[in-house]
């Protein structure tokens, strides 16, 4: 299942596409040739501004920022993902009660900033008498973020799916929580490991946040290697090829999943480009299973 949001390009629009993406390639190839020469010009290219970083000890504590971030992440993706499941399924419920709840979680926690979650779980769950360490603070507002982006997504999973899979579980015998948790939960899930993983790259990224409660992830530790050895620029740029080369081992791995679930199972991807794209998956898969 594929969702369009416009039409597609006809000979002109490719044209003018092609040429807009020339300019902007250029003048983007043309900035960054500005400013290597501004670099270059105050010494920030040369190679005793970048020696530090290939000392062991920097290489340590900078891994070991880079543990503290792939720590954090995996920890707050499986309450994340369990807790997406559970509202999931309560939006799809035939309970109003339910239905409702979920879907004030799921739009409240989307409307608020990350950034300030984390703040509040920090500081503001001190003032209700629970102290939370600056990881335990990252964690649970990684997790109760992304659980509502994941409900989402795990919606369009289920959605997505065709009718007939419930009603042929249904005519076996089985109830209707039998037919969702064994039938159509599992091939959900399935379908979406692509999105999923793309999701996860996105709660990685966002670990850099628990730069502003002082846990000690991969950033804040390029700012304390940029502080002792005067360079911060060097350290920052250490900081993002690591980011850019986990990231985009995580990216490359979701898309050759999705091209594999596609190649397997002859369907087309489910693209969710972004929080606000959800419900237009979800429409989409409702009235295909009509």
């Amino acid at each position: 299942m594929s969702v369009v949001l416009g039409d597609a390009l006809g000979p002109r629009g490719r044209r003018r596409t092609a040429i807009a993406s020339v300019v902007s390639s250029a003048v983007l190839l043309g900035l960054l040739i500005i400013a290597l020469r501004r670099l270059s010009a105050t010494g920030q290219l040369d190679a005793a501004k970048w020696s530090f970083l290939v000392k062991p000890l920097v290489i340590r504590f900078l891994l070991g920022g880079l543990g503290n971030t792939l720590r954090a992440a995996a920890v707050a993706i499986v309450p994340a993902v369990t807790i997406g499941t559970v509202l999931a399924l309560g939006r799809l419920s035939r309970k109003a009660p339910v239905r409702l709840a979920a879907n004030a979680y799921v739009q409240f926690f989307r409307a608020l900033p990350l950034f300030i979650l984390i703040i509040f779980m920090f500081y503001g769950v001190s003032k209700l008498g629970t102290d939370l360490s600056p990881y335990w603070a990252l964690v649970a507002g990684l997790s109760i973020y992304n659980a509502a982006v994941f409900g989402e997504i795990f919606r369009a999973g289920i959605l997505s799916l065709d009718r007939g899979q419930s009603e042929a579980a249904l005519s076996l015998g089985m109830r209707r929580r039998q037919a969702m948790w064994l039938v159509v939960l599992p091939q959900a899930y399935r379908r979406m490991i692509p999105t999923i993983l793309s999701q996860s790259v996105t709660l990685l990224k966002d670990t850099s946040l628990g730069f502003t409660v002082t846990y000690e992830e991969l950033l804040r530790r390029g700012v304390f290697v940029g502080a002792a050895g005067k360079d911060p620029l060097q350290a920052f740029v250490a900081v993002a090829l690591i980011y850019l080369a986990v990231n985009m081992t995580l990216s490359r791995a979701a898309r050759r999943l999705e091209i594999r679930q596609r190649r397997r199972y002859r369907a087309g991807s489910i693209d969710i480009a972004g929080a606000e794209d959800l419900q237009a998956v979800a429409a989409g898969a409702s009235m295909g299973g009509t």
